[in-house]
């Protein structure tokens, strides 16, 4: 019988990134969120799931050693075009407690993800800091650029994806490959929804969603609360027939 995987995850927000993991087979050990929102539709949408409201920079963990995965998305605002790219300077950088929590936890491999912006020139020297210390602690660390789009999600979404292997792992981790045609479009993935409650402008609405969307985004208190993004992503969405204004 196969062993079954276990993972811990930070920043796990509202779980999109735990249904991947379960979907691939891991069971999670400890899902970490600061939200408490974000707490409770863990909780109602899965209560086998344990979910750790807390902030990542109290989070202990050695109670998790020998995980076979610490994942997480760490905040992107530091890294993202949208904001000032503060980068190891903006209070919500926490791939150092990430770092940390590598060294309490020795996972048998680590997956962090963060926008695009991360592999700006400006952030080289500390990048290469974040990667050497993930290295130091007995790791072959690998970095990726990948786009949702190039495996058939219809969404402009570029995510960097790092994973660190612990030295000594049988086996050799690749990146998925690109799925091969076109990417079916938003009308096409959401028509039968649309269509659910028989709308009859559905198909019409399909038909002028005739693309990818824009990068999907949450939106913050910081900044007003739940829409979808600056403005010019806001009138993406609109061409595709969605009110992205919360």
């Amino acid at each position: 019988m196969q062993r079954l995987l276990t993972c811990v995850e930070i920043c796990a927000g509202a779980g999109g990134q735990a249904l991947g993991l379960a979907r691939a087979g891991f069971e999670h050990a400890a899902l970490v969120e600061y939200e408490e929102e974000y707490c409770q539709v863990l909780k109602q949408n899965c209560p086998e799931w344990n979910v750790v409201c807390a902030d990542v920079r109290e989070f202990d963990g050695k109670p998790y050693y020998g995980v076979d995965l610490l994942a997480g998305g760490v905040p992107c605002p530091p890294f993202s075009k949208a904001g000032k790219q503060l980068g190891e300077n903006d209070e919500r950088d926490l791939f150092p407690e990430a770092i940390r929590l590598i060294e309490e936890i020795r996972p048998r491999a680590v997956m962090l993800e963060n926008v695009r912006g991360f592999l700006d020139t400006s952030f080289e020297e500390y990048r290469k800091h974040i990667i050497s210390s993930i290295e130091k602690l007995g790791y072959d660390v690998q970095i990726k650029l990948l786009n949702a789009s190039d495996f058939g999600v219809p969404q402009l979404r570029p995510r960097v994806v790092i994973v660190a292997i612990q030295k000594g792992e049988s086996g050799v981790f690749s990146y998925p490959d690109e799925k091969a045609g076109k990417t079916p479009t938003v009308g096409e993935v959401l028509y039968d929804l649309m269509s659910e409650n028989n709308w009859e402008g559905a198909q019409f609405w399909a038909e002028n969603a005739n693309r990818i969307a824009p990068t999907l985004v949450g939106g913050s208190k910081k900044h007003g609360g739940p829409d979808l993004g600056p403005v010019r992503a806001r009138n993406a969405w609109a061409e595709l027939g969605v009110d992205g204004r919360g």
